[in-house]
């Protein structure tokens, strides 16, 4: 069974928890069986997400005989997104490991995410892909599938399975990153903006056996709404302009054209002032103006935000070598050098 470690753990492990009480005991010993097959040293850490039932109670419990089990409670329940950051704001290990409490996931796939980060130093994330899921309800497969490829073609990171819980990263992404509203679902996009390199291995799953879903079919709408939030953050958080200004000049073009030509029919002597293309014309552009005035604005928050320390403009890793005196040349002619140590 693992124990303290004196140093901080080479693996974190953060698991969002929402009333699962009865999953809770399994969950905690099938975690430590699985890190057990591995040398690397762990910390689990159990983020309560203001549960009703005995999930606190039962978090505080376990933790007294398992120093590496480190329970965070949140004052209210704030969602799944939130969980997470608080979850990785408190991480040590210098690989961060997440999945969910409904022991859908298996632990004992844990192992293997590490391991194929541990071998492969070109890999930066590894996420789960529930190859067969066990999800008996076609409300929650058919809305997963079809979410799964508009995600991927609209973010461009191509994955099978956004929603699988099971991921594995290395500690500077997870540093990079930070999770509002409902991002957690769009991790891996948000992830590959901060510069990692993501891969994707088949994990199991198993169907829910205790406690309550708290998934729903409303959740499709929400993730629509989040997935124009993430497109806007990648491609144009730092150039507003070109979105905002893009579309007001889309706008502002045909209602400066319909204003052109009602000009001239008007200097032909034919009254316009009853005509709907006036309206439209005016109001297309106006709304181009103000676009593109939300775009110039935004350019300004942007510069603020980062003259003034926010998030940094790019990532960048540099490989630094040892500065090491350069051994002397070897002279080239062998009387030389005779000739050289005799002096």
């Amino acid at each position: 069974m693992p124990t303290a470690q004196a140093h901080p753990p080479a693996v974190s492990i953060v698991v969002p928890i929402y009333n699962e009480a009865e999953n809770l005991p399994d969950l905690v010993e099938r975690i430590a069986q699985a890190m057990a097959t591995q040398p690397l040293a762990f910390e689990l850490l159990a983020v309560d997400d203001g549960s009703t039932d005995a999930s606190r109670a039962t978090l505080r419990e376990l933790a007294a005989t398992r120093p590496w089990l480190r329970p965070v409670f949140l004052a209210r329940n704030y969602g799944q997104s939130s969980a997470l950051q608080a979850g990785f704001d408190r991480v040590r290990g210098r690989y961060v490991v997440t999945l969910d409490a409904d022991l859908q996931n298996e632990p004992d796939d844990i192992p293997l995410l590490l391991a194929r980060l541990e071998r492969d130093p070109d890999v930066d994330m590894v996420s789960g892909w529930r190859k067969d899921r066990q999800d008996a309800e076609l409300s929650r497969k058919l809305p997963s599938r079809i979410a799964n490829r508009l995600i991927s073609r609209v973010t461009g990171v191509h994955l099978h399975d956004y929603g699988c819980a099971l991921k594995a990263y290395r500690r500077p992404i997870i540093d990079r990153i930070r999770l509002y509203g409902e991002l957690h679902r769009f991790i891996p996009s948000l992830a590959k903006e901060a510069g990692a390199r993501i891969t994707e291995v088949p994990v199991r799953h198993h169907a829910r056996t205790r406690g309550v879903s708290k998934y729903g079919i409303d959740r499709t709408f929400r993730v629509i709404l989040d997935l124009v939030l993430v497109v806007f953050f990648m491609r144009y958080r730092q150039r507003p302009l070109h979105a905002f200004g893009g579309l007001g000049l889309w706008l502002a073009a045909p209602g400066t054209l319909i204003l052109l030509g009602l000009l001239v029919v008007k200097l032909l002597g034919h009254d316009i002032g009853g005509r709907p293309l006036l309206l439209i014309g005016v109001m297309l552009l106006l709304m181009g103006v103000q676009m593109v005035a939300a775009g110039l604005i935004g350019e300004l928050l942007m510069r603020i935000y980062h003259e003034a320390g926010g998030a940094p403009q790019f990532y960048a890793d540099e490989l630094v070598r040892e500065d090491k005196p350069n051994p002397p040349s070897a002279p080239a002619d062998p009387a030389q050098a005779a000739s050289t140590i005799i002096a």
